[in-house]
């Protein structure tokens, strides 16, 4: 079969490139011309594609004769200077992509990277499910904010027809790109060298993790399995940073932080980031929350540091993937199994000692 994957060059979309070649599909892999593409296959197995989510144009060359999208490409940080950008790329790119597809004869199904955060958060303790919908009262991030406007997209496009299939991942991580979708990988070499010396918060917040490999499964499943316009949660286990850190030290024979940072702190710390990330262009691993500015161009400038990272960890984000494991077969590991890939991974790249 003959499948296009749009964001290729990403992390999760030079995993899925690789699996897809692996199992005998043709690949056409859609990149930017400024994309590094050490992760992708050789140009001699995929068939690289040049082009932007953001372009219209150069998404029909690059789905002509495809029989399968996946639709992975999206801006994933914790800030950016210019918010807009999550809009263009999340939201617009989507518009764009269903568009392309409806001109293109040949494709038969669209396999569309959602995120968990386009279904809200999970405050209360309970474990969402695809029956989740945002109630669009609160968003932590400008990225959140997008893919929940781009989930709505989606789902009015399954209801006309298109055939789509939406997948939301958990918190990605494993061997790969050690980009800002890779969280897990970026902290764990904070916390190995020293910058993240202690635990986040208090330790009650919980996340659902997904490893890599399982995702790019749960991905290549739901184009063989998955319905047309049904959402399946490729999560996994549901646990707190602590225990990520935790299992990190016991996997390693290293000892355990000793105390929790508070997010009062790390809110300090966020805004220190943002201000050297505007001079030195350097984007920031945590990013504070809003402050009132009453001055019109201040306003203009800074609301894009509106809802950030530390006002994630103020939030539950806890999925139930029952659905995934039922209908595609779906099979995440433990987080302590996944976790102990990562570790010789990170450390045989230099980036981390134990």
């Amino acid at each position: 079969m003959k499948v296009v994957v749009t964001g290729a060059s990403g992390y999760l979309g030079g995993n899925l490139c690789h699996v897809l070649l692996n199992q005998g599909h043709s690949v056409r892999a859609l990149v930017r011309p400024s994309s590094n593409l050490d992760s992708l296959p050789s140009p001699t197995a995929v068939d690289v594609c040049y082009g932007d989510v953001t372009d219209y144009t150069s998404l029909i060359a690059a789905f002509s004769g495809c029989h399968v999208i996946f639709h992975v490409a999206a801006l994933v940080e914790p800030w950016l200077p210019d918010p807009s950008r999550f809009f263009s790329v999340n939201v617009v790119g989507l518009e764009n992509v269903l568009r392309a597809a409806r001109e293109t004869e040949t494709v038969e199904k669209i396999v569309y990277t959602s995120s968990f955060f386009a279904l809200g958060s999970t405050d209360g303790g309970d474990l969402a499910d695809e029956t989740r919908v945002h109630n669009e009262k609160l968003f932590c991030t400008e990225y959140e904010r997008s893919k929940a406007m781009a989930d709505k997209i989606a789902m009015r496009a399954a209801a006309e027809g298109v055939p789509i299939v939406v997948v939301y991942p958990g918190v990605i991580y494993g061997p790969g790109k050690v980009t800002a979708g890779n969280i897990i990988a970026r902290m764990i070499i904070e916390r190995f060298n020293g910058r993240l010396p202690g635990y986040i918060g208090n330790g009650d917040d919980r996340y659902s993790f997904s490893y890599v490999d399982d995702v790019v499964e749960g991905h290549i499943a739901a184009m063989h399995k998955g319905r047309n316009g049904e959402r399946y949660l490729l999560t996994g286990e549901n646990a707190s940073f602590k225990h990520v850190f935790d299992v990190a030290a016991i996997l390693t024979g290293t000892s355990r932080p000793w105390f929790h940072i508070p997010l009062w702190v790390l809110e300090a710390y966020g805004w220190i980031s943002v201000f050297f990330a505007r001079i030195t262009g350097k984007l920031p691993l945590i990013s504070p929350p809003a402050s009132e500015c009453k001055d019109a161009m201040q306003e203009r400038k800074y609301t894009d540091a509106k809802y950030k990272t530390v006002k994630v960890l103020r939030h539950q984000w806890a999925y139930s993937c029952e659905k995934a494991k039922v209908e595609l077969g779906y099979s995440p590991r433990s987080l302590k199994d996944g976790m102990s890939e990562v570790l010789p991974w990170l450390k045989s790249l230099g980036l981390i000692k134990y």
